[in-house]
């Protein structure tokens, strides 16, 4: 039996006495009743089989709760309430009543006096006929720190259904701002209470007589219990996709990127903070001004790939490519017969200031995560990266051999002895490396069209069943195992494998921040829709954004012939449509100097200077803690290839802010591509002067409609025009 608060017993026995129902109705297999009781205010879901939901859309501490208008509508009812608390307004809808419903409540307060409030209780109690004491259930998912404020679980004592809970934390802005407190953590608890919970208040109260929004939650309902990890996956991806589409989103930006870009590649280029020289060759800093940290060649390639794709891109060349290239064979070790994390030359540089900075330590993801990108190269036909990674490739597969394809954090390099085996007690290790090393052992596999690399991937990747939700250790690597998944099932047939590509993106959408951060300094840059790096970091970061971005719009190309859940094209396009506005929010040149740490952790942040910081923080906190991030870099250069298309002769760039696919050139003035993501939602696509000649006459068509689109022409010149996803564009032009 489920031990329960005085707040659940009081609710439960009230609950169970109630009779008349201010309000009901009916969605699908679900049932809905709006009851009072002496301090709250309750909407009852009836769920099959018995069980039931019970959400608090109001609550008044010490009773006294009085209803002074009830007005119903077509979605829903509007309630007013008195109180000695003061004045509160909840609105009650429910969408898509023919279908899989979705509940939405809100509710505002306007205190009577300056209001501290020091506890608040959740808002929901789940229960049955014979009490909340006796149910049971599975809580899949909740919040952690800032992420989306999210609880995802099921019913299983009555066995009844799935249900995804979603605060709106957007909406707590002001509650935060007035009271300096954060949304974090304030989503989660324990059956049988569940759900949201105000942040308490210390020294700042709610002043008397200004609404403030103390609650907006979305709840999506599935009569199903899933049956096995992968339906559960399922079910929460399109969960989330369907509360998504109701959900409040705000607006985006057209950010400049080619003027970015090049504001970026002279300050990386020019700054002495970004490099440090060793044995007659330049390697970058991982950070601004870190001299202290010998060269990594993580860094050297998570930089160098990028600047790649930008100059395959734009037809240009670049010496700085040929200075990074240069330096990488410095890196690989004969005695071992693999590339190093550390330059040999300078690991005498390393104090221990940290567990992993001593000779000959390896983090698991370190060794996989440089050979990916030496493969890239190969695969482009360099020479110097392909020998560096055949050369590897033995030993790699000989850790992962010693290892049984689970990566521990730290090892020996020359011992393989563990140094440390999880990420905290009973956590695991990286877990996420088996689908990186699989990625690698594709990549090998499709070089050498050698039979042992592609079998190497598949027994790497079948361990990945172990794990669920659990198996992101960090963004950019499950990301990039999702890609490889997607390409071993397209290989195998095996849906084996196209279902852990779900797990791992339904890991990433787990980690993300689906609202606004706009209390304290969060005031000064979009948040909505961005991606922590760990899964229990506090702050989002610029490198592994930036690699996710890059890998989802792998997925997206290998998933152009294979029919993928219609919420994961939904979720990875609007990742991406915001992910290219925030993104420039990354430079300390676009914050107030306020908001930057002055003694960050590594090196040193200048604010003038393009290189991006590494971490963005919650409202309250400075950004830049822990430095500013060369090995970010990467940002604006992946950004552009992927976003902006080339019209040879022409004085424009055709840009688009959600992925594209299939751009053909026909005759010279007549292009035509493919918009992915969701027909349901908005996307941008402009008309960028790249001259200041004046733009030829154009003519946008989308297949399907008859007229064409009209754009409006921007303070800068360009044309701008609103488009939804999933939609095929041609664009006509005359001079």
């Amino acid at each position: 039996m489920n031990g329960l608060s005085p707040w659940a017993l009081s609710a439960s026995s009230e609950l169970a006495e109630s009779q008349t129902a201010i309000y009901s109705t009916a969605a699908g297999s679900f049932e809905f009743k709006v009851y009072q009781t002496t301090d709250s205010i309750w909407l009852v879901a009836g769920l099959p089989n018995g069980g039931n939901a019970a959400f608090r859309a109001a609550f008044s501490p010490g009773g006294k709760l009085e209803v002074k208008k009830a007005a119903e509508n077509d979605q829903g009812i509007y309630i007013e309430l008195q109180s000695e608390t003061g004045k509160q307004e909840v609105e009650i809808n429910i969408s898509q009543k023919e279908t899989l419903p979705v509940l939405r409540y809100t509710t505002t307060l306007k205190p009577k006096k300056d209001l501290l409030i020091p506890y608040w209780p959740k808002d929901i109690l789940m229960n049955s006929k014979y009490g909340p004491e006796n149910t049971a259930g599975k809580i899949h998912i909740s919040q952690e720190g800032t992420r989306t404020g999210l609880i995802y679980f099921t019913q299983t004592r009555p066995k009844t259904a799935s249900i995804l809970y979603l605060q709106n934390l957007t909406a707590l802005n002001d509650y935060c701002q007035q009271t300096q407190t954060s949304c974090a953590n304030t989503v989660g608890g324990n059956w049988p209470e569940m759900g949201f919970a105000l942040p308490a208040t210390k020294d700042q109260p709610l002043k008397a007589g200004k609404a403030v929004i103390i609650n907006d939650a979305f709840i999506a309902f599935d009569d199903q219990s899933p049956k096995d990890q992968f339906a559960t996956n399922r079910l929460f991806l399109n969960l989330l996709a369907s509360i998504y589409l109701l959900l409040p989103r705000p607006e985006t930006n057209y950010q400049n990127w080619p003027e970015i870009l090049d504001r970026g590649l002279k300050d990386l280029i020019e700054s002495p903070g970004c490099w440090s020289q060793v044995a007659g060759h330049k390697y970058f800093n991982a950070y601004v001004s870190d001299y202290n940290t010998p060269p990594e060649i993580m860094v050297q390639l998570a930089v160098l790939l990028p600047l790649v794709d930008y100059v395959e891109w734009s037809k240009t060349e670049l010496e700085v490519i040929q200075t990074v290239k240069k330096g990488l064979p410095g890196f690989y070790d004969p005695k071992l017969g693999v590339i190093s994390r550390w330059l040999p030359a300078a690991e005498n540089q390393l104090e221990g200031e940290e567990e992993q900075k001593e000779p000959g330590v390896m983090d698991s993801w370190y060794l996989h995560h440089p050979l990916l990108n030496l493969s890239r190269l190969a695969l482009k036909g360099d020479k110097i990266a392909e020998k560096l990674f055949k050369d590897s490739l033995d030993f790699t597969i000989k850790v992962a051999h010693h290892f049984n394809y689970h990566w521990p954090v730290f090892y020996k390099i020359d011992t393989l002895e563990v140094l440390k085996a999880e990420t905290s007690k009973g956590k695991g290790g990286e877990k996420d490396v088996a689908g990186l090393y699989a990625h690698v052992m594709l990549q090998a596999w499709e070089l050498t069209k050698e039979k042992r690399y592609l079998n190497e991937a598949e027994k790497a990747a079948k361990t990945l069943q172990e794990y669920g939700f659990d198996i992101f250790y960090q963004a950019n690597n499950t990301a990039f195992a999702s890609g490889a998944l997607l390409r071993l099932y397209k290989i195998t047939k095996n849906e084996l494998y196209l279902e852990l590509s779900y797990q791992c993106l339904a890991a990433i959408f787990r980690n993300t921040q689906i609202w606004d951060c706009n209390y304290g300094y969060g005031r000064n840059f979009p948040k909505f829709f961005s991606l922590f790096p760990l899964n229990d970091a506090p702050y989002t970061a610029v490198y592994e954004e930036q690699e996710v971005f890059c890998a989802i719009h792998d997925y997206l190309k290998h998933a152009e012939d294979v029919e993928i859940l219609p919420s994961l094209k939904l979720l990875l396009a609007e990742y991406i449509r915001y992910l290219v506005d925030r993104a420039v929010y990354y430079y300390p040149t676009m914050l107030p100097k306020e908001m930057l740490e002055e003694k960050p952790k590594i090196g040193e942040v200048d604010p003038e200077l393009w290189i991006a910081l590494e971490d963005l923080q919650d409202g309250w906190g400075k950004s830049g803690t822990v430095g500013q991030e060369v090995y970010g870099a990467g940002n604006a250069f992946g950004i552009l290839p992927r976003h902006y298309m080339q019209v040879p002769g022409e004085p424009f760039l055709i840009y688009v802010d959600y992925p594209t696919s299939g751009y053909k050139a026909i005759k010279g003035k007549d292009i035509h591509f493919s918009i992915l993501g969701d027909k349901r939602l908005p996307c941008r696509l402009m008309i960028v002067k790249t001259k200041s000649t004046k733009l030829p006459a154009l003519k946008i068509s989308v297949k399907g409609e008859k007229e064409p689109i009209k754009g409006i022409q921007t303070k800068d010149g360009h044309l701008e025009y609103q488009l939804t996803g999933d939609k095929q564009v041609s664009i006509q032009w005359t001079h």
